[in-house]
């Protein structure tokens, strides 16, 4: 049986990269067609885990859950597209909207009754940290601060 880490491992490669074909596909396209076209790419997937997964005897339930976590899934990629088509850089954006267990973490808290440890809550101080020094950028300097250092 493989790991669980080994599973992670390969999610953190996938969604690097596709963090990369996130900001190529949005200086080419609109959010809302990645969107789509994103959603395409999942349904070709589809065979493939179909044929070792089922899908009937699930309760009303439990369909609901997966359909809302979906529609939420694809506005929350929606939102990235649309920042980086905004102009945001992919090196920021991206790293700073993976941030986003930090919502998990609380929900999962108060809904999920999971307590994180004294080491859990150090790193997740120190990812909140990490998302503000991303997402720090220096004001951009006058035409007359730059000819003055020109000037010098």
């Amino acid at each position: 049986m493989i790991h669980w880490m080994a599973y992670a491992s390969f999610a953190i490669v996938l969604w690097g990269v596709n963090g990369l074909f996130m900001k190529l596909g949005t200086n080419r396209v609109s959010a809302r067609s990645m969107v789509i076209w994103v959603t395409l790419g999942f349904v070709v997937l589809l065979p493939f885990l179909c044929e070792t997964t089922t899908l009937f005897g699930l309760s009303a339930r439990v369909i609901l859950v997966g359909l809302i976590a979906g529609a939420v899934n694809g506005l929350g990629n929606w939102a990235v597209f649309a920042c980086l088509e905004k102009g945001a850089k992919a090196s920021v954006a991206i790293p700073l909207t993976a941030l986003y267990p930090l919502c998990t973490i609380v929900l999962a808290t108060a809904f999920l009754k999971e307590r994180p440890t004294v080491l859990q809550w150090l790193g997740i101080a120190l990812a909140v940290a990490g998302g503000a020094m991303l997402s720090y950028e220096p004001a951009a300097a006058t035409v007359q601060e730059e000819q003055l250092n020109c000037a010098q």
